[in-house]
């Protein structure tokens, strides 16, 4: 049974029935989870050995792990400061920083690893404009250099570990202040500018072995008409031609307001795998969910399969032998420096 071309969500924190028939369907390749999936360490180990257990090859299962603001899993996790803090503090210390920012994604991806989760959402490649109000201090950095540098490093700690990284939001978010979870979100600059900019850090990260790669639900009038998740041009002309990517590409929530906008579910699912996507999420709607599994009928290709596969994770660690890691322990060292040098400067403004 090969993996399928949708990634759903479950309800709770442990599997129901419901959950079980939904996630044995064809259709289905994963798991999202949010932070309503997690009570405890021990549970969050127990809920994924289930779902792995559940098919061969495995499910995939992914969760939002970013740092800040969004970080799905915090009790019994080490905290993980905002990408904004890793770029501020690059600002006055780049070695440092490059280096911390490595640990980081070690560290970030390790504790995941270690309660069965084969990969987060991250980095976040956009540029920071300083009018988004979804990205925000998301973004490493308003220049896309450092972005690029200490994405890259994160990246290199999250292989390090056994992960798989997934860069978003392609072709660039941070321009535009509509929140895509509840508003049409337009961007209204060339393919120039967004080329010059925005498309640097994606770039830069595909060169260094990206494995996958999120398109932003925004529409690039100047462009196209239809948001990036949805079109073949950007998926298909700039990502995997001009761009060169060989990964995967994963679509951003179907059930966000910027993609119903587009049509109904189905049809929507539907375009996003019509343009190029591999990968299309379906969350926080189980009816929504259901239809799809009733009614898309899509048979992925090999390579679809292969460029799935290859987001399995790779890293097996414990939390009890990560506590008594010294790689581990100099990793926490990193998180702190960066929160400390954040609270210096906050207590300076």
């Amino acid at each position: 049974m090969s993996l399928g071309s949708v990634m759903i969500d479950i309800q709770g924190t442990q599997l129901t029935p419901e959950d079980k028939e939904r996630l044995l369907d064809p259709l289905v390749a994963g798991v999202i989870l949010f932070s309503r999936n997690y009570e405890s360490v021990e549970q969050l180990k127990t809920l994924t050995s289930q779902i792995h257990a559940l098919r061969h090859p495995k499910l995939l299962i992914a969760v939002d792990h970013e740092g800040g603001r969004v970080q799905r899993f915090r009790e019994g996790f080490t905290r993980i400061p905002a990408m904004r803090a890793l770029g501020k503090y690059f600002a006055e210390h780049p070695e440092k920083a490059q280096s911390d920012a490595k640990k980081i994604g070690w560290l970030l991806a390790s504790e995941l690893l270690a309660c069965g989760v084969d990969f987060s959402f991250t980095p976040v490649l956009d540029i920071d404009y300083g009018e988004s109000r979804v990205i925000g201090d998301r973004a490493f950095s308003s220049d896309k250099a450092t972005i690029s540098k200490l994405a890259a490093h994160l990246m290199n700690g999250m292989h390090q570990a056994g992960m798989a990284c997934v860069g978003k939001h392609f072709p660039g978010h941070g321009f535009i202040e509509a929140d895509t979870h509840s508003e049409i979100a337009v961007d209204d600059r060339s393919f120039s500018e967004i080329q010059q900019k925005d498309l640097q850090p994606f770039l830069g990260l595909i060169a260094e072995g990206l494995e996958a790669v999120m398109p932003a639900h925004v529409i690039y009038s100047q462009i196209d008409n239809k948001p990036a998740g949805f079109s073949a041009f950007w998926l298909q002309e700039v990502l995997r031609k001009k761009c060169h990517f060989e990964g995967a590409i994963i679509s951003d929530d179907m059930s966000m307001q910027a993609a119903k906008s587009y049509g109904d579910i189905v049809t929507g699912v539907e375009a996003a795998l019509n343009a190029g996507c591999d990968l299309v999420l379906v969350c926080n709607d189980p009816i929504a969910a259901d239809k799809v599994i009733a009614q898309v009928n899509w048979q992925g290709s090999p390579l679809n399969h292969a460029r799935l596969i290859r987001l399995q994770a790779h890293g097996k660690f414990t939390m009890e032998k990560l506590h008594l890691d010294p790689v581990w322990q100099s990793a926490v060292q990193a998180v702190n420096r960066v929160f400390n040098y954040q609270e210096i400067q906050e207590a300076l403004l």
